[in-house]
């Protein structure tokens, strides 16, 4: 008798929030295939329908319209699903905003506007989910996208390696505080891949920047699903014993 598969996610209520595009996407359909029923969070109802519609049973699955940055919606969103789908297993926290901006032309307004988005946001809603009765008592895993610019430094990613960096050293406080409920908690460093967050940058629209960004990967530029693939493995019984730690998946960026 063969084991069993310990990447297989049935039984699973999974959120995923920035399902709409990139990463998100990425893992709500790699996640569908793997079994898992998934709740998914975005801003684009347009672009959501079209992750449902690339899904293996859409029927199963539920999505929702939020803005992270505004917590009662966000609160209101997690009970509705908890009341209708029962308790969630695992979040992985992708929606997030990115820019390339000296710090000379940063605000006050700008800076609380990244802080909001991808550091209070997402910590937000996982401190929703984790209220009593809204994650499966078993537990389970829960992943930040956090950035190689959350540990390494590049010219105009200030704002941005701000809030990346926070969520890489939360995310270890945070795994000993859940530790004893069995949900494990870790983030995943990706490197530039072809997403449209990545494709909006001012890199994307230079051709001279983007060779020079694609020649600090060894591997060149990666793929959501690349991500997806590393997100499955931390969402998933594989990485049963990992937790508090830094997934880095940038082909070779840090390793220069």
């Amino acid at each position: 008798m063969n084991p069993p598969d310990p990447f297989l996610l049935n039984g699973r209520q999974i959120l995923i929030t920035g399902a709409s595009s990139g990463i998100g996407k990425a893992c709500s359909v790699l996640f569908a295939r793997r079994g898992a029923s998934l709740c998914l969070f975005g801003r684009d109802e347009v672009r959501l329908q079209e992750t449902l519609s690339l899904i293996d049973n859409p029927d199963n699955h539920c999505s929702a319209l939020v803005d992270l940055t505004d917590y009662k919606h966000v609160a209101d969103a997690v009970r509705r699903v908890v009341k209708e789908r029962g308790p969630i297993s695992g979040i992985v926290n992708c929606a997030g905003i990115s820019t390339t901006l000296p710090i000379n032309a940063t605000s006050e307004e700008k800076i609380e506007h990244f802080l909001r988005t991808n550091v209070v946001g997402p910590l937000s809603l996982t401190k929703q989910v984790l209220k009593p009765g809204n994650f499966a008592p078993e537990g389970g895993s829960i992943v930040f996208i956090s950035s190689v610019m959350g540990v390494a430094g590049e010219k105009g990613k200030t704002l941005y390696s701000l809030t990346k960096g926070a969520l890489i050293s939360s995310v270890r406080s945070l795994a000993i505080e859940l530790a004893n409920r069995r949900i494990r908690v870790n983030t995943v460093s990706p490197g530039v891949v072809d997403s449209p967050m990545s494709r909006s940058a001012v890199y994307s629209r230079d051709d001279e920047a983007l060779d020079r960004i694609r020649l600090l990967h060894p591997l060149g530029l990666g793929e959501p699903d690349d991500v997806a693939n590393a997100c499955l493995f931390l969402i998933s019984d594989a990485s049963k014993w990992i937790t508090g730690t830094n997934v880095v998946v940038d082909g070779g960026y840090l390793a220069k």
